[in-house]
């Protein structure tokens, strides 16, 4: 029998998103929901996700568990967000205005805005400052759900600028209750200084860049934008292969403006992950599915930056490829926080189900950062990282007043609030939600 000092019964709905990582085709909208479910962790970790009506041969409370009733919710995995930019400093509130009255992306980019805009902003702040800036936008996410995120550098470009983004993340890391994935995104962008000296910038990320940040361990995935007028295909693969090279796996930005030729490059290396994806051509689709590449879809970046489209969900579905979900939080191409606004619009505007969602939002989205072996899913083992709904599950779909009455991280509820009974008996009773 296990012990628990934290325990949920009669769950109106619990979805577990158990089992093997990633789901693909028909296996990502394969999510079983358990009625009149259970949920028991000691110290942060799961010890039982199943039934309440065998709850009690299995699970012991500890003399001071917290016992709590949730027949009036439903538990889902706590989120993963595989793609943000949450560390920038500096706002683009004037280029919002210039976006709402019709200019794109790339006029705004051409005037001098866009992500050199926040470079200015990024290099004038400190490490301290950025930490501060930074933390309330992890609240933010914290509060929508998000108990796992991925943050990327990137707004330095610059040697110093982009290890004082790193280690400001570090920090954060080690004080925020979100964990934190770390990405080195130095080819976000050709800065200003190099705009006619390209290839010394890609030997300056590749030289001097990625060998600093491997020494201080500061991040796990490298990055690369491999888009028309930023980084080519070629110069992605170098970069990629450097990050390899030490110890930093790949993931890429792909074919968000056009198709850029990124998911090729994606299927060629092996990367973990191919993000955006809005103009993949189908060759691109093929490509990720052969190589097992996760397709990490941010439907919110599409809807900010008024494209018109947005990602072939279903056509990942039917190859067969891994489909996550994520915000793309950064300070241009909309700032919102919100996965459950992700999964919304992943459901309205990519055409998929809530279960392929949920699996996107949870499952996949760990397994392309490589972190399922502790999140992503409520199993035994795992961190006790949950999400707990008002009613059923699928009220995370929708926009307006929040559907979320808590959330919990490593065991202890870290946003919204939850009313409980300490008792050795679980039989105690009903405690609230």
């Amino acid at each position: 029998m296990e012990a628990a000092d934290l325990i949920f019964r009669n769950i109106r709905q619990l979805i577990t998103c158990a089992g093997p990582a990633p789901r693909r085709g028909a296996d990502q909208g394969a999510v079983p929901i358990i009625a009149g479910g259970a949920l028991a962790s000691l110290a942060g970790r799961i010890v039982y996700a199943g039934a309440t009506s065998d709850l009690d041969t299995e699970v012991a409370p500890t003399p001071r568990a917290q016992i709590i009733d949730a027949a009036a919710h439903a538990i889902v995995p706590g989120f993963v967000d595989a793609h943000t930019h949450a560390i920038f400093a500096g706002d683009r509130r004037e280029e919002l205005r210039r976006r709402l009255a019709g200019a794109t992306y790339a006029e705004i980019a051409a005037g001098g805005g866009g992500i050199v805009s926040t470079v200015r902003a990024t290099r004038a702040a400190s490490e301290d400052d950025l930490v501060a800036v930074t933390r309330p936008r992890l609240d933010e996410m914290l509060a929508c759900g998000t108990t796992t995120c991925e943050i990327k550098s990137g707004y330095g470009l610059s040697l110093e600028s982009e290890l004082k983004l790193l280690r400001a993340v570090r920090r954060l890391s080690g004080e925020h209750p979100l964990d934190i994935v770390p990405t080195f995104l130095g080819a976000h962008e050709v800065p200003l200084e190099y705009r006619e000296r390209r290839d010394e910038y890609v030997r300056l990320v590749i030289e001097e860049m990625i060998p600093a940040v491997a020494a201080e361990g500061l991040a796990r995935w490298c990055d690369v934008f491999c888009e028309t007028g930023v980084f080519t295909p070629g110069e992605s693969r170098r970069i990629l292969n450097a990050g390899a090279r030490a110890g930093l796996k790949p993931r890429i930005h792909a074919d968000e403006l056009g198709a850029s030729g990124g998911s090729q490059v994606a299927a060629a290396l092996g990367a973990r992950s191919a993000d955006h994806l809005i103009f993949v051509p189908a060759d691109g689709i093929a490509a990720l599915a052969r190589a097992n590449v996760a397709a990490t879809l941010l439907p919110a970046a599409a809807f900010y930056l008024k494209l018109g489209r947005f990602a072939p969900a279903r056509d990942f579905i039917t190859a067969s490829v891994p489909v996550a979900l994520a915000t793309d939080v950064n300070p241009g191409g909309g700032f919102s926080p919100s996965m459950p606004f992700a999964m919304t619009l992943g459901c309205f505007a990519m055409g998929l189900t809530f279960e392929e969602a949920l699996t996107a939002a949870t499952i996949n989205g760990a397994w392309s950062l490589d972190v399922a072996d502790k999140a992503g899913s409520l199993e035994p083992g795992k961190l006790m990282d949950a999400v707990v709904v008002h009613g059923d599950a699928i009220n995370l779909i929708r926009v307006g007043a929040a559907s979320i009455a808590a959330v919990i991280k490593h065991g202890r509820v870290v946003s919204g609030g939850i009313a409980d009974r300490r008792s050795s008996d679980p039989k105690v009773g009903p405690a609230g939600v």
